[in-house]
């Protein structure tokens, strides 16, 4: 029985520290490409589906471009789209989240209904009207996969921000005198950044995927920006006369996302007091003490309403 508590710590540090390293692979590649690059993108001098050898590390494809240097670069499409999805979605969602938890009632479903229409359209859907009225670029792909990654956030922030305001040290806050302001600094933040921290890295290689996904059907940065998603796009024809061309790209995504999982798993044991202490508090009423955050977490609450 003490056995199985005594080995959490170790699993909660393997997947940080795994998840840490996969992801801090991919930024040290993609900060590489800023500074160095094998050959430029527009070059097409290595001769169509050269295997791969020691001028050409992964190969050319079929128009002669460098495998290795497009993929270089694609680790930077891939971490700016995530990065800034989830910047984009996090402050947007993070704000019309506490709009509705201190809303009235009508304003608050009003809210909500917004917000599942928006989980209702697909990210790619979302992408294509976009594309129509803007065009097809990198920051089209990152406006599309935040505003949807933002009604996300802001159910997220809702269940939160409202279990928080239920307890009675908000109450006893608002009888001195602290302004709503403060009580959002003070107590609902604090107590929200835990499970919005996982949420957000969970979500971070989710947008990762749809960039990829937007970029294989085209609706991405256009050529030529060397996206993991066109790479797949390219290659797929010659998949079998030339597998560095999918294999590359695919591997990178998978090490990517994985990271991305791993750390946001990691990050959820670190953060969550529950998980932390709960050796020491089980049978304590530990879920009480940790605080409306851990309770949100282990009753899995998803439909945006207080209990």
């Amino acid at each position: 029985m003490s056995a199985r508590p005594a080995a959490r710590p170790a699993r909660r540090s393997v997947s940080l520290v795994v998840g840490a390293v996969f992801v801090g692979i991919v930024l040290v590649t993609a900060v590489v490409s800023l500074f160095w690059l094998p050959y430029s993108l527009y070059d097409t001098t290595g001769g169509r589906l050269t295997p791969p050898g020691a001028a050409h590390w992964l190969g050319t494809d079929t128009l002669g471009r460098d495998l290795a240097s497009q993929l270089l670069v694609g680790a930077r499409i891939a971490l700016a789209t995530g990065l800034g999805a989830v910047l984009l979605g996090g402050l947007l969602g993070t704000a019309i989240g506490l709009v509705a938890a201190f809303a009235r009632p009508w304003l608050d479903d009003t809210l909500s209904a917004v917000l599942d229409i928006v989980i209702a359209f697909p990210t790619l859907l979302v992408a294509m009207l976009l594309v129509a009225a803007r065009g097809a670029s990198l920051g089209t792909a990152i406006v599309a996969i935040g505003l949807v990654m933002s009604a996300v956030v802001a159910r997220i922030v809702r269940i939160l921000a409202r279990r928080v305001l239920r307890q009675d040290y908000v109450t006893a806050a608002r009888t001195s005198g602290t302004s709503w302001a403060g009580i959002v600094v003070q107590h609902v933040l604090p107590n929200a950044w835990p499970t919005l921290a996982v949420n957000l890295a969970l979500q971070f290689g989710l947008a990762v995927l749809a960039e990829a996904s937007l970029s294989y059907l085209g609706l991405g940065a256009p050529p030529p920006n060397a996206s993991w998603g066109r790479m797949l796009q390219d290659a797929q024809q010659t998949a079998f006369e030339a597998p560095a061309g999918v294999l590359a790209p695919g591997i990178a995504l998978v090490v990517l996302v994985i990271g991305a999982n791993l750390l946001a798993d990691g990050l959820r044991d670190v953060a969550d007091p529950t998980r932390r202490g709960r050796g020491a508090t089980r049978g304590r009423g530990s879920r009480l003490q940790a605080g409306p955050v851990a309770a949100a977490t282990e009753t899995g609450a998803t439909d945006g309403r207080p209990a």
